[in-house]
């Protein structure tokens, strides 16, 4: 069997709302180009729960760094913030206005989780079962620079980790890209 290889992007921004929606624009279309059109509305969705809590919560700064990666079957979509206190999910009220964003994403991902990065901030990170596709990947760029390993499952440490796994909602988000 010959597997295919892994697929990255990276974008930096001051987490603020213009800049979300360009965001899931950049992502919705990182993802057609990796033909992965049936994960778009789940990852938009995502990394817009992501992105508000980074604009809402994160101090001292709202600048963030929004990583995607495919490997294999598994695209995990990343945002690292320079706020090293962890997010919780908490029980929204019913007619609350906010509060549900990582029960969303935990609705709608096959896994996720909170990683500390020191005194530096933190990264949350979800994951996504990508289908295998009908037509290879577009050839890999040579991109210079280094690697760092991807927010996991398992490769963490047991400290402050978070690790949620649920089955995915019977109803999808139209998250317009």
């Amino acid at each position: 069997m010959i597997s295919q290889p892994s697929r990255h992007c990276t974008v930096e921004l001051q987490a603020l709302p213009s800049r979300i929606g360009q965001v899931r624009r950049i992502i919705s279309a990182q993802l057609r180009y990796w033909h992965l059109d049936p994960l778009i509305d789940q990852a938009a969705l995502g990394v817009t729960e992501l992105l508000t809590n980074v604009h809402r919560h994160a101090e001292p700064d709202k600048l963030c760094t929004v990583e995607i990666e495919l490997l294999l079957d598994r695209l995990t979509v990343s945002v690292h913030d320079h706020d090293p206190r962890l997010p919780t999910v908490r029980d929204a009220e019913v007619f609350a206005t906010s509060g549900r964003g990582l029960g969303l994403i935990a609705a709608v991902s096959d896994s996720w989780g909170v990683r500390p990065q020191g005194e530096t901030g933190k990264i949350v990170w979800f994951t996504l079962s990508a289908p295998s596709p009908a037509v290879g990947l577009p050839p890999r760029p040579v991109v210079n620079g280094s690697t760092t390993d991807g927010p996991f499952p398992g490769t963490a440490s047991a400290a402050g980790t978070h690790d949620g796994k649920r089955e995915r909602a019977a109803a999808r988000s139209a998250v317009a890209g």
